[in-house]
Order: C-alpha cells, then sequence, then structure tokens
C-alpha cells in the first residue's frame, strides 16, 4: 500500500481541434494520457506541468490556466493520485529526446481520445473541464 497520496501534474495542449496526448504502457496496457507526471522536490507546480511537458512530448509550452484539482484512487496499483490540471499553449517541438516512457506522441481529436483506451478517468474529466479553467493566479508559490 502506498502510504501517501502522489502529487501530479497534468496538461491540456491543445492545437486547431487536436490535444497534445501521450502513448505509454501502464500495467501491461498501451494507453492514452496528457502529459502529466509527479512534482519533485522543490518544483513549483507551473515548473513541473512545463517540464513534464518538454520530457513526455518534446513541446515548449506557457501555461495559460488552471483546470481543477482531482482525487483519483487507482485499485491495480492500491495509490492514490492528486493531480493539478492546466492548460497550455504549444510554443515549439523542440530537438530532444523524449522520456523512454513514453511510446509515441499524438495529436488527436476529441472522438480519438474517447475511444481510446486511457490511463484513468481523469484524463477525459480534464479535457471535457478545459472549458471551465480559472486563472493561474488562482495558485500561490510561497
Amino acid at each position: 500500500m502506498n502510504q501517501y497520496p502522489h502529487l501530479t501534474v497534468a496538461t491540456i495542449v491543445q492545437r486547431n481541434n487536436a490535444f497534445l496526448m501521450v502513448e505509454e504502457i501502464d500495467n501491461g496496457r498501451r494507453v492514452i494520457n496528457q502529459p502529466a507526471g509527479h512534482v519533485e522536490v522543490g518544483e513549483s507546480l507551473f515548473d513541473a506541468a512545463v517540464r513534464e511537458t518538454r520530457e513526455e512530448t518534446g513541446w515548449s509550452v506557457r501555461l495559460e490556466s488552471f483546470i481543477g484539482l482531482y482525487h483519483y484512487y487507482s485499485a491495480h496499483n492500491d495509490t492514490t493520485y492528486v493531480r493539478l490540471a492546466f492548460t497550455a499553449s504549444p510554443l515549439e517541438q523542440l530537438e530532444i529526446a523524449i522520456d523512454p516512457d513514453i511510446s509515441a506522441v499524438h495529436w488527436l481529436d476529441l472522438a480519438a481520445i474517447e475511444a481510446a483506451e486511457l490511463r484513468s478517468p481523469m484524463v477525459l474529466d480534464c479535457i471535457r473541464d478545459a472549458g471551465k479553467a480559472v486563472p493561474l493566479s488562482l495558485i500561490r508559490h510561497l
């Protein structure tokens, strides 16, 4: 049992009618997720979201707004996740190697995402909630 919740960030990056998504293997399944990952010690939430997006997709982004906080318990690994989700604008695709845990990077429309096997229910929830995003100033780093 994982005693403490995992603090994670996720970034919803939209270009035209497509979302920046990653394909990865989770518990032996090929799944789709948005760029997401753990916040490192001493790192701000904003920096973590930008870093995870860059590492997993090769895209540099500018955070635009805060979507919300999501609490999810995964029975398959007995872990609780607390995810903070952000919207971001794509800036530039960088010439860097992406995280080796990522099988592929895709720009997918909503229908393709809805039809895919997703890493967790949070994937669609974050995308659907992006229209209700609030200013980044709601989060204060002290």
